[in-house]
């Protein structure tokens, strides 16, 4: 393309008005031509979607609005001023995603691969800064290799803004990141400042320090997806939300996120009529849920079980997954789901779990969520590692989202819910609006053989028969202090309710918990646990 003129169409246009638009059809058609056709090919050929292509896949057929098609860069320089393509390397503009306004850019990465500088950190800005004005999502499609060099501390500077604005818009709109190539360096830390981060197997990888850094440092050699792949971040860092094996799933299930969030957090999340009925009885939940507190069961039959038609939108499905958070409908109203999960280390809470769990209930407190809690949890996972890991800092993280969340907050005790871990996971005591149990419940402090180890040790290290004696003192305890109604002739339980009630008590509690407004004191913002 040439660097003079008007991207090789020439400046005069004959013909008048007639030749000007004539001239314009041309350049536009250039701009959404792309290079060359050779690097649409090549774009294909590695299992890639051009820039376009995905935004077509994500927004509503006909819906998009082009920002700044024209834009060029100014640079010069190594080889710069020779290429001047138009769009710099990245599509902006706004559509609608089942109808409803969303902002979106995508890296076009058949333009200096997709690599961001001055102009290109511009069109982003700009952007960025019209979904914020206008109280809509923002989606970015990345597929980049970084910084152009060429343009040096100016591309650097271009992120610094995209940091600054990921930032001032955090829990304002929802950000959504998908990743559709590579993302290194600092270009990874605007996904990491988003709220949902997407991936796709094979073709899209993040790190801060490639394979050849790693290499040079540590004398380690790993590929690029052993070091930043989907399943990577899917399953170990936490990185990564959503990992799918196609674009074109990915993107649909960007749009079904969409169609669970606000467009922002002066708005509540879109209702819809259900089908499925409120009052439809739960009957399966009694086969599902042993009564034994050391059997484990699958804690997502439990959610599927209550929310309308089965359908749940699990997010870090693979990471922590001793416990689960998820985004469903019941009776057509948005919840968040935060929930134990017995078949994987029987639902503790350890380091992970608390990082995982925080951040969700801090993503729905801001975007007007409310919050269901599903209690079957043993405590806190003992260990050195843990303790030396920061379990407390960590497990404070947990606290601190419940305790700030002002959305309608229920919570749902099934089975065992153990000392500190039990007040953690939205008790009453820490500001839960409703808290339900289950005659299946256990709250205690521990238990029963643990405490009755602690509080009758004399007595079982006296007796003639130990073991005998232990198991004698801890079902003493156990009738005493944990059973089913302990908790709610003290008022810490509002009701016990039969399981096969559970969906239509809840959906009744949030239907009453509607309109539910509270204040947080006046502060600059609050110091949580890091």
């Amino acid at each position: 393309m040439s660097g003079s003129g008007v991207g090789g169409v020439g400046v005069e246009g004959g013909g008048g008005v007639r030749g000007r638009v004539a001239e314009l059809v041309a350049i536009r058609g250039q701009a959404v031509a792309g290079p060359s056709g050779a690097a649409t090919v090549a774009q294909h050929a590695k299992g890639k979607l051009t820039a376009r292509e995905r935004i077509g896949l994500l927004l509503d057929e006909g819906s998009f609005c082009e920002v700044e098609q024209l834009r060029r860069h100014r640079a010069s320089g190594f080889g710069l001023e020779g290429k001047r393509p138009y769009t710099d390397g990245v599509v902006t503009g706004w559509g609608t995603v089942e109808g409803r306004t969303v902002f979106v850019y995508a890296h076009d990465f058949r333009i200096f691969g997709g690599a961001l500088g001055e102009a290109h950190a511009a069109k982003i800005h700009k952007v960025m800064d019209m979904a914020i004005a206008a109280g809509a999502p923002l989606v970015s499609l990345n597929d980049g290799a970084g910084a152009r060099i060429q343009e040096g501390v100016s591309a650097l500077a271009g992120y610094g803004g995209i940091f600054q604005r990921n930032t001032r818009a955090s829990g304002v709109i929802p950000q959504i990141s998908v990743m559709l190539g590579p993302c290194a360096g600092g270009a990874a830390y605007s996904p990491a400042l988003t709220d949902f981060v997407f991936m796709v197997r094979e073709t899209s990888q993040m790190f801060i320090t490639g394979p050849d850094v790693v290499r040079a440092v540590t004398g380690e050699e790993i590929s690029q997806n052993g070091l930043g792949g989907a399943d990577v971040h899917a399953e170990t860092s936490g990185v990564c939300h959503f990992a799918y094996d196609d674009e074109e799933t990915c993107l649909a299930e960007v749009r079904y996120l969409l169609s669970l969030l606000p467009a922002n957090n002066r708005l509540a999340p879109p209702e819809t009529v259900s089908g499925d009925p409120a009052s439809r009885v739960t009957g399966a939940l009694l086969d599902v849920v042993p009564s034994d507190g050391n059997r484990p069961y699958d804690m997502a039959a439990v959610i599927e079980e209550i929310v309308d038609d089965g359908e749940v939108l699990e997010v870090h499905e693979r990471w922590a997954r001793n416990i689960i958070c998820a985004l469903a409908r019941l009776d057509g109203q948005v919840v968040g789901i935060v929930a134990n999960q017995p078949q994987v280390l029987a639902g503790v809470l350890d380091i992970e779990a608390s990082e995982k769990a925080a951040r969700f209930v801090q993503m729905c407190d801001a975007f007007n969520i409310p919050i269901l809690t599903l209690l079957d949890v043993p405590g806190f996972l003992p260990g050195v590692d843990q303790e030396h890991g920061g379990i407390i800092r960590h497990g404070a993280k947990l606290l601190y989202a419940y305790c700030n969340a002002t959305v309608p907050r229920i919570s749902l005790v099934l089975r065992k819910a153990y000392g500190g871990a039990y007040i953690v996971m939205d008790s009453q005591s820490i500001g839960a609006d409703l808290t339900y149990a289950w005659p299946t419940n256990e709250i205690a402090v521990m238990g029963a053989e643990g405490a009755a180890n602690v509080i009758f040790r004399r007595q079982i290290a006296d007796a003639e028969d130990p073991e005998a004696m232990r198991a004698r003192v801890a079902k003493e305890y156990k009738a005493e202090l944990m059973h089913p109604y302990y908790a709610a002739e003290r008022g810490l339980v509002d009701d016990v309710i039969d399981p096969a009630e559970t969906r239509q008590v809840l959906a009744r509690s949030l239907t009453m918990l509607r309109n539910k407004h509270a204040d947080l004191p006046s502060r600059k913002h609050g110091n949580p646990p890091q």
